[in-house]
Order: C-alpha cells, then structure tokens, then sequence
C-alpha cells in the first residue's frame, strides 16, 4: 500500500506529456472548402510558437477597433526576433500580409500551409536560415469577422468569407500614405520597425473569366529608383518562372480590361499611386509584390497557387536578399542625394501597344435586357486564345524638381504634418527660432477643384499653380523637412501639392484653399469705381478683360473678385500652399 501510494503520487507529480499542437487549418481540413474564423488565426499563431519555439515567435503588433489583437509571426532559424537583431546581422526581412481585403482571404490559409512546410523542412529548405520572415495572416481582422457567404458573388469559395473595409470601412489598401486607419499605423510601425525588404500584398482579382490564374506585380519595376528597378525585375521574374513550372499561367500586369467588360480591349500595365502597397514602398526604395488569384478559379485552385507563391519569394529572397538588401541600401544613399534632381511623382501608360496571346474562352456579346447595356458571356467550356493589345510603355508623367534642401511647414501645421511624418518615420526638426523673411519658395494655386464627393473620408483637391521665390516670415515650432534622407521620394510624394496622393490631395489642407471674407457687393461696387477713377490703367484693363472673355464678362462674382483682389481687405493667404520649399537648411 505504502509503496502504490508512493508510485501515485510520483505520477501525480510527473507532468503529462502534451499532444503536439495541431497546425493544419479548418481549410485544409474541410478540403479547401471553408476558412476559419479569427480565433484560429489567434490559436494557430500560439501553437506555431509553442511547436517551434526556437523558430517563431508570435506577436501583437497592433489592435483593432473593435478590440481585436492584430497577429504577426516572426519567422526565422537565425535566433534573430528583434528588428535590431536583424539589422545587426544583415539579415533581409520579408513581410507578407494576408487579408487586407478580407473577402479575398487565401494568404491567410496558404501561409500557414507554407509555414509549416519550411518548419518541416519540406519545402524550400535553409530560405529561414538567410532571412526574417513577418507573416501576418490576417491585415483587415476586424473586416475578416464581418463573416457571411455573401460577401464575393463573383469570387469562387470559400463557403463564407470576412469583408472588403474594416469596421471603419476604410479600404486600407488605399491607406498607405495617408494612413487613416488604425490598422495601418500599426501596420506603418511595424514597418518601420522591421524595414523589411520585400513586402508582399495577397489578394484576389475581380473581373472577367479566363485560364490565366495569377498576376503577379513587383514595383520597383517601372517606377522609383532607376537601378534599383533591376532587384524588382529580378523578383518578378523569378516568381513567375517558379509558379509557372508547378502549372500556373501567371501574368506580370494587372489583368483587368482596359474597357470595362470588353475582351477585345486588352490590358494596359501601370504603376500605382502610393495609397497601394505597391505605389507605396518604391517610395522607400523598398520592393512590394502584389499577388492577385483569380476570383473565378476555385478555392482549393486559389490556395495552392497563393502557396506556391509565398515559398517561391521565399526562396528568391534566400538566394538573392544580400545582394538586394545592397541595392537597396545604395539606393537610399542615392535618395539622401536627390536635391536639385527630377524626381516622377506619377506615371502613366502610352498608348503605345503590342498584340499578345491571352488565353481565354469564347465569349458572345449582346444587349442585356435587364440593364440595356452590351453584356459579355463567356463560355468555360470553350478555351479561346484572344489576341489583344497590351499597353506596357510606362513614363514619367508629374516630375518636379526636388528642393534644395526641404520643406518648412509652419507652425500652425506643424502638429498636424508632424504626426503624419511620423507615421512613416520620416526625418524633420523643429525651428527653435523665428526666421523673419525667409528665402523660400511658395505655391499659390491659380485652379483648385473639389471633388462632389467623399473619397475614402476625405474631399480630395487638386490644384494648378507654380512655385515661386517669395519671402515669409517662420516662427519658431515650424518644421524643416529635409529632401536629403533616404525617404527623400516619400517626402516629395506627400510634400508637392500636385502629387496624387499628397497631404494636399487628401484634403488635409482644405481649409487654406476657401475663402473666408467678403465684402458686400454695393461695397464691392464702391470700391471698384474709386480704384478705377483712381487708376485709369486698371480700368482700361478691366475693360478689355471685358472684351476678350465672355465668360468672365458674364460672371458678376468674378467682375468684382477682380477688385477686391486689389484691395487691401483682401487675404493674401487664400489659395496659399501652407508648405513651402527651401534651398537652405533651417534650423
């Protein structure tokens, strides 16, 4: 008795040896038909860590609005899972983000599928011993939970899926820049912290049917630093060719009709404004891949070539990331140089063509009777090679000519710029005193245009204008912003008032841009006849602006606004860019 009791209570005190945590997903294991809910993604996370301690570590990065904890995985057999600890060892980093439209959700059950591949060794072995992976399973987490069968009618599986914004409905891949969103500063600060290399955004097409079932799109490529775009063409191409040789049909552009719903149209490529990742990060001299799935090849289709993707940047990464990591590093030095130098804030495509063979399937067009418009059916049953053109000339389209040496923001500004500066880690100081009468340039618009409507929560404006030497007096608490750093693109992008996605363009300064004071127009009259009477050359002027522009001589407002411009009621700051240009360095 005295020695069962004994043995009983040595076993009580033995821990029991636990089962190994299962890490395949609800996807895997409903045969591709079904994703999972969040939880997984949080349970999953844990187990990965707990199953491979020395390999992953799993993380918060971020959390929602609606409260939700925003998971990463730090991935890697180097020991290195502090961004200095890869930095001290030059250690390329990858990130690649599932879910930031969280209908179109095969990242997140293809990188974790992936992911135990390399852990077993399986697949692309030693590529976790030469870099740092980041996967974030899920990017729009609280839109991943607005979880119905509804929310893609024109995407095949899964059964039920998350939605495309986020509890905000902000579409954070149209939040790079301007980073409204909460889950894109989180996003931001992991970036910055990280400074990942490559950066790989996993989506889902739209459009129309046809065979071919992956674009992938790689910046720097047409776009950013010139030498730099050799890296991007590399890590294109050598994705292409790997997922082609495992029986993908991919393509390298965007594979959306250059006429809505017409096939005969063909393609046009293109680089993307910076409120896409893609548009984004060749702004910081840094590759972003974009992988778009077609929507109508089926779940199971989807999240194998998803897969295969993930594995093949990996491994392009391992056998190319120090060499890349290098050109990217030569080309921050570059930017740190570029005052005084042409820089492209947009791009557009020619409409220069070739003819190339798309395969796709027969297809009839006929008007519908329900929407009265030319509709397109296509037949899956009958492959069709189209030959079509497609527009691949990409050129510069806005450049401007980098400052000296930056941009001031006046102190009124400064809190407002300053906080977005931050968001991207971008360089500035604070002028601890006044400068009355500064050298700078300024940007008076002679054109602005709202748009009718809200965009993503913003009126945008777009403006025509110059810049021009002009005096200003700074206060103390005004920002200088530097061109000389290695975001030096980004400054400008977000800086020039004309650049697409600019502060400017997202309405940030909108109030600079309308008009406050007025004065009555029998004021106005009296204030036009007494100038008048007083200068006889301003009124022959207005008398032959009269003659030679109808429109103006039916514009009563604008008959008097050519008055009050000249009068000293008149705010000289209507209109006024409130970002200036700077050939020296203020502090």
């Amino acid at each position: 008795m005295i020695r069962t009791a004994a043995l009983l209570a040595l076993s009580a005190a033995m821990p029991l040896a636990q089962a190994a945590p299962d890490l395949t997903t609800v996807s895997e294991r409903s045969g591709f038909l079904r994703t999972g809910r969040y939880d997984e993604v949080i349970a999953l996370c844990s187990a990965f860590q707990s199953a491979y301690p020395k390999q992953v570590k799993c993380i918060d990065f971020g959390t929602t609005p609606e409260g939700r904890p925003m998971k990463a995985l730090i991935v890697t057999r180097t020991g290195a899972f502090t961004a200095s600890a890869a930095r001290q060892r030059k250690l390329p980093v990858t990130l690649i983000q599932g879910g930031i439209h969280a209908g179109e959700i095969d990242g997140k059950d293809a990188g974790f599928q992936a992911l135990r591949a390399l852990l077993e060794n399986r697949l692309a072995k030693g590529a976790l011993d030469r870099q740092v992976l980041l996967f974030v399973p899920v990017f729009n987490v609280d839109g991943h939970e607005r979880f119905t069968p509804n929310n893609r009618p024109n995407q095949r599986g899964p059964v039920a899926m998350g939605w495309r914004t986020t509890a905000q409905n902000f579409n954070l891949n149209r939040d790079y820049v301007k980073a409204d969103a909460p889950e894109m500063q989180a996003m931001l600060a992991l970036v910055n912290a990280w400074d990942p290399l490559v950066y790989v955004d996993l989506h889902v097409t739209d459009g129309a049917k046809f065979e071919h079932d992956v674009s992938i799109q790689v910046e720097p490529v047409y776009s950013g630093d010139v030498a730099f775009r050799q890296a991007g063409l590399a890590l294109r191409g050598g994705v292409i060719a790997d997922i082609t040789r495992l029986g993908s049909q991919p393509q390298s552009y965007y594979m959306s009709f250059v006429e809505n719903d017409n096939p005969a149209s063909g393609f046009a490529d293109g680089v993307s404004d910076p409120r896409f990742s893609t548009g984004y990060f060749q702004l910081r001299n840094r590759m972003a891949m974009l992988v778009e799935t077609h929507s109508w090849k089926d779940y199971p289709t989807r999240v194998r070539i998803t897969h295969n993707a993930i594995v093949s940047v990996l491994e392009q990464v391992a056998a190319h990331g120090a060499a890349w990591q290098q050109a990217a590093d030569a080309a921050d030095a570059r930017a740190v140089r570029i005052a005084g130098s042409a820089v492209p804030l947009s791009w557009k495509t020619t409409e220069k063509s070739r003819m190339v063979d798309f395969k796709g399937y027969a297809y009839t067009r006929t008007p519908s009777d329900v929407s009265g418009i030319l509709m397109t059916r296509y037949d899956e049953t009958t492959p069709q090679t189209w030959t079509v053109p497609l527009r691949d000339e990409v050129l510069p389209d806005l450049s401007v000519t980098a400052p000296g040496a930056g941009y001031v923001v006046p102190a009124a500004y400064a809190a407002i710029v300053a906080a977005k500066l931050r968001q991207h880690a971008i360089t500035y100081t604070v002028l601890a005193a006044a400068h009355p009468a500064a050298k700078v340039e300024t940007f008076r618009a002679d054109k602005t245009s709202f748009t009718a409507g809200s965009f993503e929560s913003h009126q945008r404006l777009t403006v025509t204008g110059a810049w021009q030497a002009e005096p200003r007096d700074l206060a103390a608490g005004a920002l200088f912003v530097p061109v000389g750093q290695p975001k030096a693109r980004l400054v400008m992008a977000m800086l020039e008032p004309q650049a697409p996605d600019s502060l400017l363009a997202w309405g940030i300064f909108n109030n600079a841009f309308e008009r406050k004071e007025y004065m009555e127009e029998y004021v106005a009259e009296d204030v036009a006849r007494a100038q008048m009477a007083a200068d006889p050359a301003l009124a022959a002027q207005f008398r032959q602006r009269l003659e030679s522009d109808p429109a103006f001589a039916k514009n009563a407002r604008a008959r008097l606004e050519f008055f009050a411009r000249r009068h000293g009621s008149w705010d000289e700051r209507f209109n006024l860019y409130p970002v200036m240009r700077s050939d020296a360095v203020l502090r």
